[in-house]
């Protein structure tokens, strides 16, 4: 406060010191003037042509100017010399608080000049202040770094790395590592800072060896290890003996769920224990469950945990399995970080110990093995088997180790171990560790407490063959008895029939009310069929198959249980107080007239099933052996269409659509639709509705879609007439793959302008899967695409569809048209659509037009567009040459739209 007062006294003083000096030159011209006639001056009264007195009061008044003027200059000189002392003092304060930094710091101006360097600075590279001189540039001050060896990269190489995020590390002779990092300051300068990471490499490269360390017990982990998150349900962690069994890579496991890596039964198992582990009130589940591999089935015993985090929160699920079919070596590793490492070798379900061959010292225990060796497992590290146990046990732990280190490879024991809860049975596994060099380096062993499989082998047999949602008889199981029964009944006039039963209607269920009331809807319906089932054998085959077994006079005892099975399940279900209704398709096969073994008949009466369903839903088909030969047909006939869309066998045809005037020679072609064609070398010409349904039953859709719009776009580029070309995208492309890349890849390909392209679709794209299928609609839109409703009005749901994205076109299906003049509800039917998608701003386009009749009436009621074989048929867009332009245009169609 007295400095403040005494600055500002400075300040006041300098009007007053300058008016002090006023005074000073101006009185003694005022006491001259005052001065009488007798002290000797007696002006006269004229100097010149002036007034004596005039020329005083000019002259006085010029004086006291000059004084203001003078007083003014010394006050701004005053001011200026405290403004760049305060500055000065600002600056010194700044030094010193740079000065004091840990850092390094270096700042220079626009000019790039050095303009200060800290202590710190000059001290971290062994210079001293004198060695900078005052026009030192940066680039300099570099090169001078560069000659002492305290730099190794050229200037231009650190200037540019400095100004990385995470800056640039120089490593100097002396060992010293330095991180800097250079930023821009807004005068145009720039300010670097310099810090000494010589501790933090050093540490890092610790860390590394102790996860190398880590990576190399996990590796040689005798069991599979797994380790997924919670939260969404993928694998993060997979160790080589996983890799082994799955006969998948790591690369392939990590990232994915179960049910995108194994199939479908396989993940549903996984899936069960996995939410059993979770629901687990201990955190952690034993069980055994059934896993397919290739064309086999194994039996795994698995023991899951759920790991938390450091907030006691569940973070990951790491299960430890063993295949107990036939107990093979397992291959092993494991792959994250320290951290994760240790979370892993913590968690896992048993016993962990690694010992050092040299000196038989343990280096490594989990927690869960100080049950076995009665103290913490920090104070087991170091010590040796003779320290921890008597003298007794000691000798025979390391007998066995030295002869598990003798025999280099896995030895495998059972024992009990007396522990505080008493004696319980363990499964010991030792695996030594082979170094580069081939000799053993690491002991690993493992301690399973299996007492409680011994006890639950019997409930786990149950699990393997039965159904774990229904409790009935699986697949397996269902064969099993299949067999018992025909091996009963041969030799012998006994019949029996094998039903199959298809639940109708399951998967609309599920995706109306969800997946718990289907599965609810299925246990209802299991107890129906074994109340009806007069004590024959009921198995759940798959999803929504179930398999029965029933004796007597055959087919008729088969036939009559199908007709008492339908109308048990014909009344409705209260489930979730939500009314459900079902039916079910029966397929029937006799034994001994339809196959002699069990898989003969079922793969029968699956046939049989097969051709009921393609009859009507609710109907029974008994096996006929010309459904053999269909079935056998079919998968030929799949064959021969995968190798069409390879061989190129497989054409396009163009049908047009011109717009909607009351005659054909007024209804202008505006573009075509593209529509697949399928010459087999054999059979001829196969009809589009026997193709397209195998194509997408069997996923070749997807391959075939893939051409069918490359090829349609590449026709279509071609054309002089810019004309529109529609191409149907079937759900699979949207289920399989990325079909928005698919389309962009083939319009830059093709050189088609996206404008030209119109994608129909069917309401099954958003039936799956309503928002992603919306999102790719979305998506596919932006690309500049057009977008149509195909089929329109065959659906239960369009109008959701329409409300939630805005299609550019609608096609009313041809069931509606072709009864346009024969049924009042049709015409308005059609009549409505029109005007709904005119109400939302989208273009109607009508298919299946035949008559002129049916043109005129779409004319008049506004309809923007048609299609239909009145207007041509699908043929070559060689036939159609005129319309897009080309010469020699050929055939009766082209000639008839180009009239």
């Amino acid at each position: 406060m007295a400095d403040s007062n005494r600055q500002a006294g400075r300040k006041n003083s300098i009007p007053a010191q300058a008016l002090v000096c006023l005074l000073a030159i101006a009185a003694p011209c005022g006491f001259a003037l005052a001065a009488e006639p007798s002290a000797g001056f007696a002006p006269s009264s004229q100097i010149g042509e002036y007034d004596p007195s005039r020329v005083w009061e000019f002259l006085l008044g010029g004086i006291a100017a000059v004084s203001f003027l003078v007083a003014i200059g010394i006050w701004i000189l005053a001011a200026r010399r405290g403004a760049k002392s305060a500055q000065l003092r600002r600056s010194t304060f700044i030094s010193s608080a740079l000065n004091t930094l840990n850092q390094g710091v270096m700042i220079t101006n626009a000019q790039g000049r050095v303009v200060f360097c800290n202590d710190r600075f000059l001290e971290m590279y062994g210079l001293n202040r004198a060695e900078i001189p005052r026009a030192m540039t940066g680039r300099e001050l570099l090169e001078l770094r560069r000659s002492r060896g305290l730099l190794s990269l050229t200037v231009e190489e650190f200037s540019t790395l400095a100004r990385r995020p995470e800056g640039v590390v120089t490593e100097l002779a002396d060992g010293r590592s330095m991180v800097t990092k250079l930023f821009r300051l807004p005068n145009g300068g720039t300010i670097g800072t310099h810090e000494d990471c010589t501790e933090q490499r050093q540490l890092s490269r610790k860390l590394a060896s102790t996860t190398k360390f880590l990576e190399s017990v996990l590796d040689n982990v005798p069991v599979c290890v797994a380790a997924k998150n919670i939260d969404d349900g993928r694998y993060i962690f997979a160790n080589r003996a996983f890799e082994r069994f799955s006969h998948f890579s790591r690369d392939h496991i990590v990232g994915k769920r179960a049910d995108e890596i194994f199939r479908p039964e396989t993940a549903k198992s996984i899936e069960i224990v996995d939410q059993a582990a979770l629901a687990a009130p201990e955190g952690s589940y034993l069980s055994e469950y059934v896993v397919e591999r290739g064309d086999e089935k194994r039996v795994l015993s698995s023991n899951r945990v759920v790991a938390r985090n450091e907030n006691n929160k569940p973070e990951f699920l790491i299960a430890l399995f063993d295949d107990v079919t036939d107990r093979r070596l397992l291959s092993r590793e494991l792959e994250s970080t320290k951290k994760f490492l240790e979370l892993v070798v913590d968690n896992i379900p048993v016993s962990l110990i690694v010992e050092r061959v040299s000196d038989g010292r343990y280096l490594l225990a989990n927690r869960s093995a100080e049950t076995i060796l009665n103290r913490r497992r920090e104070d087991a590290t170091g010590l040796t088997a003779a320290d921890i146990f008597n003298p007794r046990e000691a000798k025979l732990i390391i007998a066995r180790d030295e002869a598990a280190i003798k025999k280099r490879g896995l030895l495998t024991e059972e024992h009990p171990i007396s522990t505080k809860d008493g004696l319980r049975l363990f499964l010991t596994r030792r695996m030594t560790v082979l170094d580069d060099a081939g000799e053993p380096q690491y002991l690993i062993k493992t301690h399973e407490d299996v007492t409680d499989r011994r006890q639950t082998e019997s409930r786990m047999a149950h699990m393997a063959y039965h159904d774990g949602l229904t409790d009935l008889p699986n697949r397996a199981s269902f064969l099993q008895a299949l067999t018992q029964m025909i091996e009963a009944c041969a030799g012998t006039d006994e019949e029996f029939a094998v039903l199959c039963v298809d639940l109708d209607g399951l998967k609309e269920i599920n995706d109306v009310f969800g997946h718990a009331v289907g599965d609810k809807l299925l246990i209802e319906v299991a107890g129906r069929i074994q109340a009806n089932a007069r004590g024959g054998v009921v198995a759940r085959l798959s999803g929504d198959e179930f398999g029965l077994i029933i004796d007597g006079k055959q087919p008729e005892a088969g036939k009559a249980l199908a007709d008492k099975l339908a109308q048990a399940l014909s009344d409705e279900f209260v489930i979730d107080a939500k009314s459900v209704r079902t039916g079910i398709t029966t397929g029937i096969s006799v034994f001994p007239h339809h196959g002699a073994d069990a898989a003969s008949l079922l793969a029968n009466s699956g046939a049989a099933l097969f051709r009921a369903k393609q009859k009507s839903r609710g109907s029974i088909s008994v096996f006929a052996p010309e459904m053999d030969q269909q079935i056998r047909d079919r998968r030929v006939l799949h064959q021969d269409l995968s190798a069409a869309i390879r061989n190129g066998e497989l054409s396009l045809y163009y049908q047009p659509q011109a717009a909607a005037e009351a005659t054909i020679a007024a209804s202008k072609v505006i573009g075509f639709e593209a529509l697949a064609r399928w010459m087999h070398p054999v059979r001829g010409f196969v009809p589009p509705s026997e193709f397209i349904p195998l194509a997408e039953e069997s996923g070749l859709i997807v391959e075939m879609g893939v051409w069918i719009l490359r090829e349609a776009c590449r026709e279509a580029a071609s054309w002089p007439v810019p004309l529109q070309i529609a191409v149907n995208l079937s759900p699979a492309q949207f289920m399989h793959g990325d079909v928005v890349s698919l389309v962009h890849s083939i319009l830059l390909e093709t050189g088609l302008a996206p404008d030209r392209l119109e994608l129909e679709i069917t309401e099954g794209v958003l039936i799956e899967d309503f928002d992603r299928g919306l999102a790719l609609l979305r998506r596919l839109k932006s690309l500049g695409v057009r977008i149509s409703m195909d089929d329109f009005g065959s659906g239960y749901s369009s109008l959701s569809y329409l409300q939630a994205f805005p299609f550019d076109k609608i096609k009313i299906d041809r069931a509606f048209v072709m009864n346009l003049g024969r049924n009042p509800q049709s015409a308005a039917i059609v009549r409505a659509v029109i005007d709904l998608g005119h109400g939302l701003e989208m273009s109607i386009v009508a298919e299946g037009v035949e008559t002129q009749e049916q043109l005129s009436f779409l004319a008049d009621e506004g309809c923007d567009a048609v299609q239909g074989y009145f207007l041509g048929k699908p043929q070559p867009i060689g036939n159609y040459a005129a319309l897009v332009g080309r010469d020699g245009a050929t055939g009766e169609a082209a000639r008839k739209l180009s009239a």
